[in-house]
């Protein structure tokens, strides 16, 4: 049977789940995350609840059957059912790993006390952070144990290419492809990424357990 990770590794490679306006359910592939991807015209729900709840909750939503899984309602209900939390939906990107070393001058944070580490342990493990001037870059294994990143820019120096720069990084020090989840409306994060080289190929809720 076809796992999260085998949809998300396909994914990585340019091979899609057919646009077929289903929806498939898989497991989780851990307790910690659950949530909706979607593809074009296919999304997977992964979840450990009675796939039949979700085939039966998605179809009383009032809407076209290519958009119910990301619907609002729809949702709502799954966090209630599951007592999980969320935050957005996100772009879904992924950029293959490039050769060489970092142009960055990158010193990597040892202290696992440090506020970024700390923050990022609760979405993801094998949490990894590096410092540079005005950045912080961190890399971690987060849905399905893929790995993804995520970056922060200092008031001070945006509109400089840094985001640019440290995104570029992660996937020099990255060993195999890399994931990244984007507000939709971070349009600057956005053009960074995908000025980096990152390719959007679908969005995401992620419901997180409490």
């Amino acid at each position: 049977m076809e796992t999260l990770r085998d949809i998300l590794d396909a994914a990585a490679r340019g091979v899609f789940p057919p646009p077929d306006g289903r929806t498939t359910v898989v497991a989780q592939a851990s307790h910690r995350d659950a949530g909706v991807l979607a593809f074009t015209a296919h999304a997977v729900v992964f979840t450990d609840e009675d796939p039949r709840w979700v085939y039966d909750t998605l179809a009383t939503v009032p809407c076209d059957a290519l958009a119910a899984p990301m619907n609002a309602r729809f949702l709502a209900a799954f966090l209630e059912r599951t007592g999980r939390t969320s935050e957005t939906i996100d772009a879904m990107l992924v950029g293959s790993p490039l050769p060489g070393e970092p142009a960055l001058p990158l010193q990597e944070i040892t202290d696992g006390e440090h506020p970024r580490i700390v923050y990022a342990r609760r979405r993801r493990g094998e949490v990894r952070a590096w410092t540079t001037e005005g950045g912080v870059l961190v890399l971690g294994r987060g849905i399905a144990g893929r790995l993804e990143v995520s970056v922060e820019v200092d008031d001070g120096v945006r509109h400089r290419g840094l985001g640019r720069a440290l995104v570029t990084a992660a996937r020099q020090l990255a060993p195999e492809p890399l994931w990244a989840q984007v507000a939709p409306g971070n349009a600057r994060s956005m053009r960074a990424f995908q000025a980096a080289g990152y390719r959007p190929v679908g969005s995401e809720a992620l419901l997180i357990a409490g």
